[in-house]
């Protein structure tokens, strides 16, 4: 996803100094487009059991479109996004279809945002036409055969709370849970999983760079973000007994660890499984990293990686289930990637990858793709990271346009994953940084 280099970096800093450890040092600015490994033969797998949770995940205000007021909207208004939301790929209206899609592709789990923002447009006040709508998305996904997981707060709240200063507010807490509730209450007969907060981090460097939080209360925002987890979490097993929540991280290379006692160790107790995003590698041999931040498609998206960051959380949190809630590869604006990496070869090697975490005895228990259909990356449609992609700004039907990878998700899901002898497209990485030196020094080759 997009960043800004500077408050991203600005914020792992911050976030590394609050942790007592070493900041993260700026990464190179070299094109380089992957760092080779091991070109021989590696390790047969097995296929995933047949309840592994197959997924595919979107969020609201990424994909709905015709956005009410919100904290992004007004950074939209200030002029700090390349490109308006506008109507976005429409979900708003044509959330029958895209959930039809992960239908076709025999997915479990569908994920999606429920927009506080669209809910209680001004303060006190709900919009009935916008329960009825997340009532019917909920209920569709139900009747495709597939569990929702709900996510309460993907990085968007009202534009009145933007008013009263965000997560710089303490008042935010109560406002948040009040909301949430509301919506746990309504859905909870459904069955969700739960997603209380996406990606805590990145939410922090995105709020950061935009100007919805001052720097100085960033310990204040992850107190805060640490207070609505703990009570929403409780709050759902008191109204759906058996729920799984957690709260999904975004993984930074090298620093993760760091990074995860600032939010997710402080919340581990009241994690049923650990969730995790992860998208991109890095390794001495390999310089493209610094691209996430300004054109991602030229960032290694080495799929090895995704083993490494299981096999990280599998030993810092021994017994707790494991699921991607997010990952997937950005192209330009639907054009061939410059390191000639497929979608669908991504989607096969990411397979691959988990099955091998599987087959080592790592408890991941199941995979969401990112994205069903393309959608407005924070600030620009240029990253496109759909099954289905849309062409948002130059195409006013909006058609979802199937990549190569329907077809071969579609394949994975049927057949637990790739073939026993399955060589990925890529070869493991020379030397893997995704969880420090331990992914060098132990290689899964």
């Amino acid at each position: 996803m997009r960043r800004r280099t500077s408050a991203l970096l600005a914020a792992l800093t911050g976030l590394a100094l609050l942790a007592g450890g070493p900041a993260a040092a700026a990464p190179g600015s070299s094109g380089s487009t992957g760092g080779a490994g091991s070109t021989g033969s590696i390790e047969p797998v097995a296929s995933l059991p047949a309840d592994f949770l197959w997924g595919v995940s979107s969020s609201g205000f990424q994909s709905e479109g015709y956005s009410p007021d919100s904290n992004w909207i007004r950074y939209e208004s200030a002029g700090n996004t390349k490109d308006p939301v506008g109507t976005s790929a429409d979900f708003r209206h044509r959330y029958k279809e895209d959930i039809q899609y992960a239908k076709a592709l025999g997915a479990r789990v569908y994920r999606m945002g429920v927009e506080w923002a669209r809910l209680e447009p001004q303060q006190g006040r709900y919009d009935e036409t916008a329960w009825a709508f997340y009532d019917d998305v909920v209920a569709s996904i139900r009747a495709a055969g597939m569990q929702p997981m709900i996510t309460l707060d993907h990085w968007v709240y009202p534009g009145w709370e933007f008013d009263r200063g965000g997560w710089n507010n303490a008042g935010m807490v109560t406002d948040w849970l009040a909301n949430a509730r509301k919506v746990v209450d309504r859905y909870a007969k459904y069955d969700p999983s739960w997603i209380t907060i996406n990606e805590p981090s990145a939410y922090l460097f995105q709020e950061i760079s935009h100007g919805g939080l001052d720097p100085v209360n960033t310990p204040a925002a992850l107190d805060r973000w640490v207070a609505v987890h703990n009570g929403i979490y409780d709050y759902i097993h008191r109204v759906q007994p058996g729920a799984q929540v957690s709260s999904n991280v975004a993984y930074f290379q090298a620093v993760e660890a760091a990074i995860d006692t600032t939010f997710l160790d402080r919340v581990a107790h009241k994690l049923d499984f650990i969730g995790l995003d992860y998208y991109y590698s890095m390794s001495p041999t390999d310089l493209s990293y610094a691209n996430v931040f300004s054109e991602p498609w030229k960032a290694s998206a080495a799929p090895d990686g995704l083993y490494y960051a299981l096999r990280h959380y599998a030993k810092r949190f021994p017994g707790k289930p494991l699921y991607i809630v997010e990952n997937g590869m950005p192209t330009e604006d639907g054009k061939p990637r410059p390191d000639g990496f497929a979608r669908a070869d991504h989607l096969r090697d990411a397979a691959y990858w988990l099955q091998r975490a599987k087959d080592d005895g790592i408890n991941v228990v199941g995979y969401n793709y990112w994205a069903t259909t393309d959608n407005y990356e924070w600030g620009s449609y240029t990253p496109r990271f759909g099954l289905y992609t849309v062409d948002v700004k130059n195409d006013p039907t909006l058609e979802r346009k199937p990549t190569e990878a329907v077809a071969a998700y579609r394949s994975l899901i049927a057949q637990g994953g790739v073939p026993t002898d399955y060589q990925p497209s890529r070869p493991p990485t020379a030397c893997s940084l995704v969880d420090g030196l331990d992914s060098c020094l132990s290689p899964a080759n």
